[in-house]
């Protein structure tokens, strides 16, 4: 028998032509980098997104707001008013502060679980503006802030809760609650991108938030507490947000309240900020 020889072929290589190479290297004129702000409306974009696709997010948003103000106001309005409706009246704002200072929590949590999935380590890698992906995701909580403060509204309307502010008042009062809750959102940031999983954040959040809420004018006024608690109550800056959407919202004003929302507003931001800049680019 004689031995058969066999060869081989070689797969075939596609190699592109010279034309074909000068097309696709051909130098033409570079997209513009995406401003700041652009960027971070662009990830603004993608935090409402989410909420679209998993639209259960919004439970704390809205059924939650429900259940305070009415557990609150039916569960206090006969002991410390006439009735729960004039109990509404003095209680409504501190609730709706309440309510969506303790949902600003959801924006560390939501850091936190995007970072331990990966996500921010592409984000990191696209050329953009790199604090636009934690500014973006703030500027979508705000709608949540909003809406939040909104339904709350709507129910307190529903039971007879009527601002002698008018539409003025209460705009400026729900504006005052998300310039605070924006910059408080700083501190969740910063927990977000040093605790090491949602649920240690979402529990040193509790921890905070619990004693700033209640330990507060929001449920009675504090000259009824002890001279020891009154001297932490009225350095609290919910205490200081609470008395002025109150104030907005009766149709006066508390210059003293504001100035002093707007001081700590400004030391969230800068102190937590710049430490949320300093441990994200160095991550």
């Amino acid at each position: 028998m004689s031995n058969a020889t066999t060869t081989e072929r070689a797969p075939s290589v596609y190699v592109p032509s010279a034309e074909a190479l000068a097309t696709v290297l051909a130098p033409g004129a570079r997209p513009p980098r995406p401003s700041a702000l652009g960027a971070s409306l662009t990830f603004g974009w993608r935090a409402m997104l989410k909420i679209k696709h998993v639209p259960e997010q919004l439970f704390d948003v809205t059924a939650f707001p429900i259940i305070m103000v009415l557990m609150f106001t039916y569960l206090f309005g006969g002991a410390l008013a006439d009735s729960p409706r004039d109990y509404l009246q003095f209680f409504l704002p501190g609730i709706m502060v309440t309510s969506v200072v303790m949902i600003t929590m959801y924006t560390g949590i939501g850091l936190n679980t995007d970072i331990e999935k990966g996500i921010f380590d592409r984000f990191r890698t696209l050329p953009v503006w790199r604090p636009a992906a934690l500014v973006g995701m703030i500027f979508g909580d705000v709608l949540r802030y909003i809406l939040a403060a909104l339904v709350i509204l709507g129910v307190g309307l529903a039971l007879g809760f009527r601002p002698d502010g008018g539409v003025a008042g209460v705009a400026a009062g729900i504006g005052l609650l998300v310039v605070f809750s924006f910059a408080f959102s700083w501190v969740w940031t910063f927990f977000g991108l040093i605790l090491r999983s949602e649920k240690s954040v979402m529990g040193v959040s509790m921890m905070v938030l619990f004693p700033l809420t209640f330990l507060s004018n929001v449920f009675v006024e504090p000259s009824t507490m002890p001279g020891w608690l009154q001297a932490f109550v009225n350095v609290n800056p919910v205490t200081q947000l609470v008395a002025a959407v109150r104030a907005s919202m009766s149709g006066s004003s508390d210059p003293s309240s504001v100035m002093w929302l707007l001081a700590w507003s400004a030391g969230f931001v800068v102190v937590f900020g710049t430490l949320t800049m300093y441990r994200y680019n160095r991550r």
